[in-house]
Parts: structure tokens; C-alpha cells; sequence
């Protein structure tokens, strides 16, 4: 029979599934408490960092109905639930194992598939949401600009005719003066 806090850890592990936009799965092997509450701070908001035993993770993961993940939890596991944005957290991720080699990224889980390590280093690689936003707003700015001096041009095109004209019948009034 099991004991009732593994039930409700298993419960509470298979929520995070259930509501997250992403999962990367980690191993944490030689980092300390102080360098994983850096870890966690680095994350921010944007997601939650669980250890949690091998077995339990498996059990919430097929509760919650992900598969693919049974070969990355082995050894020392945890996993970033990821609320937010998955760039952003696959950054800090990223980032974070940088600088600390104890932290290695064994995959990850998002949109109903697994992910592997490449993967989530090509999230971790991407603009963020506000980033590529910008771009795509610079972008139809540009468009809009092209599109108005387009509109423009046939417009100057007729007035410089017009002055050309004029300009030519004064200059063939003048003479006739003379």
C-alpha cells in the first residue's frame, strides 16, 4: 500500500505536468543548495524547479499522461515546470549549465511530444516572445514606410511634370516677347 505523502507527492508532480506549457529535465548531480536556490532564482516566475525521485516522477508523468520521458530519469532528476514562456526558462537553464557543469539538461517535454537535449538548446537559442515582437513590428513598419513612399511617388511624379510644363511654357512665352 502507499503511504500518503508519496501518493500526494505524485499528485502534486503530476498537476505540474498537467499545467505546464513545458517540462526540461535535468540532472543536478554535485550542485549545492545554494547554488540550486541560484538556480531557482534565475528561473524567476517562469518556472519551478522540483527534485523528486525517480519512481515518483514516473508514476505522476503517466498519470498525467506523458510519455517518452522514461529513459531521462535516471540518476539524480529534477525538473523545471515551466509556467511561462518556454524560451525563457530553457535560457536560464541553458545558461545556468554554462557556468555550473554539474547541472546537465537530459531533455524536455512540450506540445504533447519529448524533446531532446538539442531541442531544448534550440529553444534556449530562439528571441524571446517581446523580442520577436519587436522584430515582426519593425518589420510591418518597414513594410508600411515602402508601401507610403510607393503611394507617393506617382503623385511627386505628377506635380514635378507639371512643373516642367509650366516651366517650359514660360519658357517658350519669354522669347516670343523678345
Amino acid at each position: 500500500m502507499a503511504k500518503p505523502d508519496k501518493v500526494a507527492a505524485v499528485a502534486e508532480i503530476a498537476d505540474h505536468f498537467r499545467n505546464s506549457s513545458a517540462t526540461v529535465i535535468t540532472q543536478y548531480n554535485g550542485l549545492s543548495v545554494s547554488q540550486l536556490s541560484q538556480l531557482r532564482r534565475a528561473l524567476g516566475t517562469s518556472a519551478k524547479y522540483r527534485v523528486a525521485k525517480n519512481t515518483l516522477v514516473q508514476r505522476a508523468a503517466e498519470e498525467a499522461g506523458i510519455e517518452g520521458l522514461q529513459d531521462l530519469f535516471v540518476g539524480p532528476t529534477a525538473i523545471a515546470f515551466v509556467q511561462g514562456e518556454p524560451v525563457d526558462a530553457a535560457k536560464a537553464l541553458k545558461n545556468f549549465a554554462k557556468d555550473n557543469a554539474a547541472l546537465v539538461i537530459k531533455g524536455g517535454y512540450m506540445d504533447g511530444r519529448p524533446l531532446s537535449v538539442d531541442e531544448v538548446n534550440q529553444i534556449a537559442d530562439l528571441d524571446s516572445r517581446e523580442v520577436l515582437l519587436a522584430k515582426a513590428a519593425g518589420a510591418f513598419k518597414a513594410k508600411l514606410s515602402q508601401a507610403a513612399a510607393l503611394f507617393q511617388a506617382p503623385a511627386s511624379q505628377v506635380a514635378r511634370l507639371a512643373q516642367a510644363l509650366a516651366d517650359k511654357q514660360q519658357g517658350d512665352e519669354a522669347p516670343a516677347e523678345s
